[in-house]
């Protein structure tokens, strides 16, 4: 037993000097090469003041700036360890010459202020990059650079103008993208109307509460760089059983019954998809400008791929042509913000689809060395407009434009002689409709809602996990009406925006639509590419609830999905209907109150029609094919 604990205190160690020898490896790297200076409190024109890390080469030189600005903790020492994450990221851009600026959001730990998720004040985007701009080692261009929540702010300051920014890179960036097209998404917490509960536990984990721990506002920079090591202000909340927590009522006390902190999200949860807040401060909206050059990561299993799509499409139309001609798209084929996570064989879920390799660093910082240094790489000239990676295929694809101009509409209708009910069912998904109307009814009870399995989203803990899994245990519910094609004799690949349309009559007031769009192999395996929803009460826009009567059949057009994968011969192209997918999306007590703050429900009773006079459909953006193919 002694030898046994000797070997393990040995061991430990042995990590420790391990761990140590790292840490010194790379704080002795970046030491050499730059010059460090942290907890930098840059004024806003309010007079509060932002912490920032700023990372710059030793040179006499002025260089530019790559500019992350975040509501994550960029301490490098959290709770008495060292993480040297931010030093690698600090290294790898002044070797290639660029000052590395980190700033956290107002309020966010040693930034003063109040936060606000999905309100930033749009001045201290540009307050920022003036004071960035005028540093004497800076020669005034700014480039914008980070994922989710530290892209979800670059799209309206882009809009702005600012004369230092020459150029964003938003990755996952949909936190940030209000209203666009037909996507009233408001910074992901919707989707067709449905709230998206990953906010609630993302919230629980990074919202301040009424109160934080502050430090006296004179304290000297010196102080606060030593007071960091021991004190990085992050809140370490109790861990919590999201898989129950998800499901407690109502939602809007979601946060409140795990004794989480009380502030931002008991007011977004109440707010409406038209709401007139969501249309101040920080959001982009499609009626807003856009003046700035920009690289756009998306990925498919992300939580916001059609809004992020969407804006990227906006900008192209609506920029002036300079500014429309210098918009680039990536398009990769995992998780939100793990692009560089692709192997020779990535697996993404269950699902192995090949090697998505790309080499996203030297595209990045080829597009920085010619918006911020003036190198002349030709990079607008070699590099594809679009990127996008095709499952099934299993490879890169190039296009002009998104989706390709390869692409045809065709639509695939839902048939069956009324029991399409299940994997067992004889549901259809066929290219003509039939004169028969032979609904297919289903109970949706939302004490036993369609449990979530894979999908698109984030941020929802280890019980609900992204991506793509086999659908089968799902599909032999009664409440999932189940449609396939007949087995392919020739491949089809499905590129673009997929627009469910769906006739539905019900014996309540309102109710949800969700569709979700498979690939089914030849041995039965289901693999979901992009799930939806639509809140019934929104058919006719998200500036007006209209409730149905009982006896009527309603027209509703669900928030589209979009993918980009080849459904291989001998495979089908699946769709499934129902009304729920929880915890993915909130359930809708089917009453038509408010929803967010009621805990008693209606069981519905929900019919799809499929025929001439009903023609429930999905529009499928089908590729072409050329000769060269």
């Amino acid at each position: 037993m002694k030898l046994k604990l000797f070997f393990v205190v040995a061991i430990l160690s042995l990590l420790e000097i391990s761990t140590a020898f790292a840490q010194t490896d790379i704080v002795k790297k970046l030491d050499s090469i730059a010059v460090i200076e942290q907890k930098v409190m840059v004024p806003m024109r309010d007079g509060i003041r932002l912490a920032t890390d700023i990372y710059r080469p030793k040179t006499d030189e002025p260089v530019p700036i790559i500019f992350v600005r975040t509501p994550y903790n960029i301490n490098a020492w959290r709770g008495g360890e060292f993480k040297e994450e931010r030093y690698l990221e600090a290294y790898e851009a002044v070797k290639r010459g660029y000052a590395y600026v980190l700033q956290n959001e107002r309020g966010k730990f040693f930034s003063e202020g109040k936060w606000e998720i999905l309100g930033t004040p749009l001045t201290d985007g540009l307050d920022a990059l003036t004071w960035l701009s005028k540093q004497k080692w800076s020669n005034g261009n700014v480039g914008l650079f980070g994922c989710s929540s530290s892209a979800e702010w670059q799209m309206a300051i882009a809009a702005k103008g600012h004369p230092a920014l020459k150029t964003i890179v938003p990755m996952s960036y949909g936190a940030g993208v209000g209203r666009v097209g037909k996507f009233y998404e408001q910074g992901n917490l919707y989707r067709g109307g449905a709230i998206q509960l990953f906010y609630s536990r993302w919230l629980y984990y990074n919202e301040n509460d009424v109160a934080r721990p502050t430090f006296p506002s004179n304290l000297s920079q010196e102080d606060l760089v030593r007071i960091s090591r021991s004190f990085d202000l992050a809140p370490h909340r109790p861990d919590v059983n999201w898989e129950q927590a998800y499901k407690y009522l109502p939602v809007a006390d979601i946060i409140k019954s795990v004794d989480g902190p009380k502030g931002i999200y008991d007011e977004l949860v109440r707010r409406k998809p038209n709401d007139s807040k969501w249309y101040k401060d920080g959001l982009y909206h499609d009626d807003m400008s856009f003046k700035t050059p920009s690289m756009w990561f998306v990925t498919w299993y992300d939580i916001s791929t059609g809004p992020n799509l969407a804006t990227f499409n906006h900008v192209r139309k609506t920029a002036p042509k300079e500014i429309a001609d210098n918009q680039f798209l990536v398009i990769a084929p995992t998780l939100h913000c793990r692009y560089e996570l692709a192997t020779e064989e990535t697996i993404v879920g269950q699902r192995n689809i090949g090697d998505a390799r790309l080499d996203y660093k030297g595209l990045i910082y080829g597009w920085f060395d010619y918006w911020l240094k003036g190198k002349k790489n030709n990079i607008t000239k070699t590099t594809p407009r679009v990127q996008y990676y095709t499952m099934g295929a299993n490879k890169w694809n190039v296009s002009e434009t998104w989706p390709p101009k390869e692409v045809t509409i065709v639509n695939y209708y839902l048939q069956s002689n009324g029991n399409a009910n299940s994997i067992n069912g004889d549901g259809k998904l066929l290219t003509k409709t039939s004169e028969k109307d032979l609904p297919d009814s289903f109970v949706y009870d939302p004490e036993h809602p369609i449990p979530t399995i894979g999908g698109n989203f984030c941020c929802m803990g280890e019980s609900v996990e992204g991506g793509a899994f086999d659908q089968s245990t799902n599909e032999i519910r009664n409440d999932i009406l189940v449609y396939s094609s007949e087995k392919l004799k020739d491949g089809v690949e499905i590129t673009g925006t997929i627009e469910p349309v769906i006739y539905l009559s019900s014996d309540v007031k309102d109710t949800d639509i969700t569709v979700k769009l498979i690939d089914v192999y030849p041995d039965g395996t289901a693999y979901n590419l992009d799930e939806t929803t639509q809140r019934v009460r929104y058919r006719e826009g998200y500036d007006k609830e209209v409730f149905m009567e009982q006896g009527n059949v309603y027209k509703v057009q669900v928030s589209p999905m979009s993918t980009s994968n080849y459904f291989a011969p001998g495979h089908r192209i699946r769709i499934e209907i129902s009304s729920s997918n929880f915890p993915r999306f909130d359930r809708n007590l089917n009453t038509g109150g408010n929803n967010f703050d009621e805990n008693k429900w209606i069981v519905a009773h929900n019919t799809i029609h499929h025929s001439i006079k009903y023609p429930s459909h999905i529009k499928f953006p089908v590729m072409i094919k050329t000769e060269n193919d």
